[in-house]
């Protein structure tokens, strides 16, 4: 009898990079929009736009549907030629519409709009360059900071969200500063001081608007979905930053986010599409920061930019979000974790975990790539920024064709969850570099086994026999010695 198959995170192949996750279900397939970066790439989302999808019914089996649109496409390019995080939406007349905006080299001109439209009769086929979002009269609509959109067919109304917004000092409490930041400002987002000045609260913050059938002109005026200033209110602690999705759950309004943390996807709830909306919490984090009152310090993973949603596949909920690799934010991997929305509309953090969309443990058995990892720390993982870290710290990375854990020092965790085992069994690691020990552990503490490792310059196995009990446990290997790497766990 054929086994079933199994799925982890990250969910797509090792080699694929497609981070910022807008994941939609058109009939009977979800698809998985994103950007596209390159593996150990040099700037953000160098490639072009690619799409991912599976059955409802079976999400271990991800197809990779090729190209669908390229960024020379864009009449700005090459200008501006990285394409930035999309959505898509099912137009009123059936088709496609596919939302992004253009940038330069690290970011370099994102800011600066317009949000352009491409067009496709399928899902995941070959978009074609549609236009921009425009003013009735034609001009590209700007109002505000046009970045990351995102787009909801609301019963027949197409409605817009986009925006970003950093955390600059408020010029009224540094009066001697004023011009400084408002320049700062000014070449940030390509705004006249007229236009910064004379925009009620800030050009920054989330916005929405309604667009035409056409999907392209804009009906009436683009407006704040939340507050521009945040303290005294429940975004106090965790404030708009970027990533901005909208999804409709019954006939609640959910606003997913990138909170200026940086690492986490906040919720926001509403009656309304466009106002009232309340903090709810965080859903996820990729440092695990805030699961079980985990501070930032104590972070699980390197952490960095995060964008994503959420969606319900066959009667399930999930988070989609990503992970960085390549010590950067410029190689990064789509991952997704079961979520609940509880009768009183709340979702609950959820840990960050190995197995993702599997429906369950994976099993104690056979042989895993050790980038599977969702614990990857020192002790003292760094916040990733617009930049490539050359400090040595435990990351993914690759050799060609081999994806692998590098630079693992001493007092490295690396952390699996979830295995459902039958019992005791033996662990074969795959390791190359210093000698030294792994010890074998649950979560909590409890130790399972431990081996001495030689040191060898070439791919060597070693056996760890592990004492464990049957059923679901965490897996954690802790590190004791020399820089190492780690290629592959086997389970016999």
């Amino acid at each position: 009898m054929t086994e079933q198959r199994q799925i982890f995170n990250p969910f797509l192949p090792l080699w694929e990079h497609v981070p910022d996750g807008e994941p939609h279900v058109f009939g009977d397939r979800v698809y998985h929009f994103g950007s596209h970066d390159k593996e150990g790439g040099e700037t953000f989302c160098m490639l072009d736009y690619t799409c991912w999808s599976a059955p409802v019914n079976d999400l271990t089996d991800w197809r990779c549907e090729g190209t669908i649109y390229r960024a020379s496409q864009d009449p700005d390019y090459p200008h501006r030629k990285y394409m930035y995080a999309p959505d898509v939406v099912q137009g009123n007349d059936g088709r496609y519409y596919l939302y992004y905006c253009m940038s330069g080299d690290f970011g370099n001109g994102g800011y600066h709009g317009p949000i352009s439209v491409a067009v496709c009769d399928t899902p995941a086929g070959e978009y074609k360059y549609l236009g921009f979002v425009r003013w009735p009269d034609g001009t590209p609509m700007q109002k505000y900071v046009c970045f990351d959109p995102a787009v909801l067919n609301d019963n027949g109304t197409i409605r817009l969200y986009y925006g970003t917004q950093y955390d600059f000092e408020e010029r009224e409490d540094f009066p001697g500063e004023g011009e400084c930041l408002l320049r700062s400002e000014m070449d940030m987002f390509a705004k006249s001081r007229e236009e910064l000045l004379g925009t009620p609260e800030s050009v920054m913050g989330p916005c929405t608007l309604v667009l035409e059938d056409d999907m392209c002109t804009v009906k009436g005026e683009p407006r704040h979905i939340i507050p521009y200033k945040v303290r005294g209110t429940g975004f106090e602690g965790h404030p708009f930053f970027e990533a901005a999705s909208m999804r409709k759950v019954g006939e609640k309004y959910y606003f997913i986010y990138s909170s200026q943390k940086n690492h986490e996807l906040c919720y926001a709830v509403s009656d309304y599409p466009d106002r009232d909306f309340t903090y709810g919490g965080t859903i996820v984090s990729n440092g695990d920061v805030g699961y079980a009152g985990r501070s930032d310090a104590e972070r699980l993973n390197m952490t960095g930019t995060t964008h994503g949603s959420i969606v319900c596949i066959h009667g399930q909920w999930y988070v989609f979000y990503h992970r960085l690799t390549h010590k950067s934010d410029y190689s990064r991997q789509a991952c997704a974790e079961r979520i609940t929305i509880l009768p009183d509309g709340s979702i609950p953090q959820v840990p960050i975990t190995s197995c993702g969309l599997n429906g369950g443990p994976l099993r104690g058995r056979g042989a895993y790539p050790a980038p599977i990892a969702c614990i990857l720390t020192n002790g003292h993982m760094p916040h990733g920024s617009n930049r490539i870290f050359t400090e040595h710290f435990p990351h993914v990375t690759h050799e060609g064709d081999a994806h692998l854990i590098a630079e693992i020092g001493d007092g490295t965790r690396i952390g699996y969850r979830y295995f459902d085992f039958s019992g005791g069994c033996t662990l074969t690691l795959t390791t190359r570099g210093a000698a030294g020990r792994y010890t074998v552990t649950d979560e909590d503490g409890t130790v399972f086994g431990s081996a001495v490792i030689p040191a060898s310059e070439d791919w060597l196995e070693s056996a760890v026999p592990l004492s464990v009990t049957a059923g679901v446990h965490s897996l954690v290997l802790q590190w004791q010695g020399g820089e190492t790497s780690l290629l592959q766990l086997a389970f016999s």
